[in-house]
């Protein structure tokens, strides 16, 4: 690849099967939930608010359960096999949720966020771990694996997306776990590319040490899996009756609680001088932000995948385009506007026009309303009954994704500069928290927007304009005072 590791594209081919089979499965999921049970292509005749409700659970644990799966693999198995199980387990999930029942659609979902946790995070730590340099070489690599990130969202909401409306919804899951399995050969024929790049736990150096860890960590993994299998044996029997919308209103309040827990507790007790305490800070700030962008951004396959099903006009020559594929729009836009973005941050900075972490955070969240102010005058007609076309929705997601560019590479990167060294792997896991809990909230909010509740959509629309506008408004009001609370970084 270029002057790159050959084992780029090992985890590039890898990274991209998953994708597809994540991104696949996902866009057809809530239109499945809440597709009546009889007809052509039964679904599970849920309402709009559970099935909304379940997405925002069912993503938001995806991002929380990364910070389980990198501690595994740092301790317990090492990253290369991490990958491998979590690949497995991934496509064992689809493969379930591809039988026509629902308990075994609910047990896929499970195993699909737990296989998800375990390769995700740390894929991209075998990435980085092939450059040991670092350097201009490591960044261009990261974004080659990135670009099949969005290759393979873009085939797997095409390709799945039309086999589960036009075919059948089991059809869609199952070509997810296909894939996946593609991307797994692959992985097992050419890991001996890797190297040792992720392939053995970290060592404390102390064999007795290190034995007591792992023992440690298998009996915590053992009491977690009954205690999961347990809790969805009693959900699937009746047992334990679960009723998602509470459950996803209790899981917003705990991660909300679980972070000002944990920045207070760093700020009060971490040992920090004055000007970490004042970088935390400003990651807490971030954390907010991020969480209000997340729970707009992440309803393109909740609200807006509805809207897209059910008041979009997708006849093109006498054919109706799947809901789905509007889907897969976004990752169009990350192909071609991600490098012209990366060229736009160099030249301003080259001419000292460095935009700041807090401004491109602002420009982030009004970009986002800006795309709901769109679906907004595209409510209008459909209150009066009218058809809209998917001009509408394409311009709502182009205007998110630069949103979209703005904030989540930033974040990202911000974090890994503000956080104090001791507590960077920490800090990165604020960042997944408040990405699960925009996710979650998402959720919440899209379960508004259903038919039952037609006359009210333009106003809802309005809310999130003002609410993340009111958002991205307010910290351009405080870029400055951010500024000083980051001393210096950049």
């Amino acid at each position: 690849m270029g002057g790159h590791p050959r084992g780029l594209a090992t985890l590039f081919f890898t990274e991209m099967w998953e994708r597809f089979s994540y991104y696949g499965m996902r866009a057809i999921l809530v239109l499945a939930m809440v597709a009546a049970v009889t007809g052509d292509n039964p679904g599970l005749g849920l309402t709009d608010q559970t099935a909304t409700a379940i997405y925002g659970i069912y993503t938001a644990a995806v991002y929380l359960l990364a910070l389980p799966g990198g501690w595994i693999a740092d301790r317990l198995l090492g990253q290369q096999k991490a990958v491998w199980y979590g690949g497995i387990i991934i496509a064992a999930g689809h493969f379930t949720m591809a039988l026509p029942s629902t308990p075994t659609f609910f047990i896929g979902m499970l195993l699909i966020v737990i296989g998800t946790g375990l390769l995700k995070p740390n894929i991209s730590t075998i990435v980085g771990e092939l450059y040991p340099e670092g350097g201009a070489r490591r960044d261009a690599g990261f974004s080659i694996f990135y670009m099949g990130i969005n290759i393979g969202a873009f085939l797997g909401q095409i390709i799945c997306g039309y086999l589960g409306e036009k075919v059948g919804w089991h059809w869609g899951f199952g070509a997810a776990g296909i894939f996946m399995v593609f991307g797994l050969i692959q992985y097992k024929l050419t890991s001996g590319y890797l190297g040792d790049a992720g392939k053995f736990p970290s060592s404390s150096g102390d064999l007795a040490v290190d034995a007591a860890i792992k023992r440690r960590g298998w009996t915590a993994i053992g009491v977690a899996l009954i205690a999961v299998v347990g809790v969805t044996f009693a959900a699937l029997t009746g047992a334990l009756v679960v009723n998602a919308l509470a459950f996803a209103q209790g899981t917003g309040l705990f991660i909300v609680g679980l972070a000002i827990a944990f920045f207070a507790f760093v700020l009060i007790f971490g040992g920090l001088d004055s000007v970490e305490r004042k970088r935390v800070g400003v990651i807490a700030i971030l954390f907010v932000a991020a969480a209000v962008f997340f729970s707009g951004f992440e309803q393109a396959g909740s609200s807006l995948n509805l809207f897209a099903q059910r008041y979009t006009d997708r006849v093109i020559f006498g054919w109706e385009m799947p809901a789905s594929w509007l889907q897969a729009i976004n990752p169009i836009f990350i192909i071609i506007l991600a490098p012209m973005f990366a060229a736009l941050w160099i030249k301003l900075a080259q001419r000292n026009l460095e935009l700041s972490t807090p401004l491109k955070f602002s420009l982030g969240l009004i970009q986002l309303a800006a795309g709901f102010a769109v679906m907004y005058f595209a409510s209008l007609f459909v209150v009066q009954g009218e058809s809209v076309l998917p001009t509408w929705l394409i311009l709502t997601y182009l205007l998110h994704t630069m949103g979209e560019l703005c904030l989540s590479p930033v974040g990202l990167s911000a974090v890994t500069k503000l956080a104090p060294k001791r507590y960077v792997g920490q800090m990165m896991g604020t960042w997944f928290m408040g990405s699960a809990l925009g996710n979650l909230i998402g959720g919440l909010v899209a379960g508004h927007f259903g038919e039952d509740a037609l006359a009210e959509m333009p106003g809802r629309f309005l809310t999130i304009v003002w609410t993340v506008g009111g958002a991205g408004l307010l910290m351009a009001m405080f870029i400055q005072p951010i500024k000083k609370l980051m001393g210096g970084v950049k």
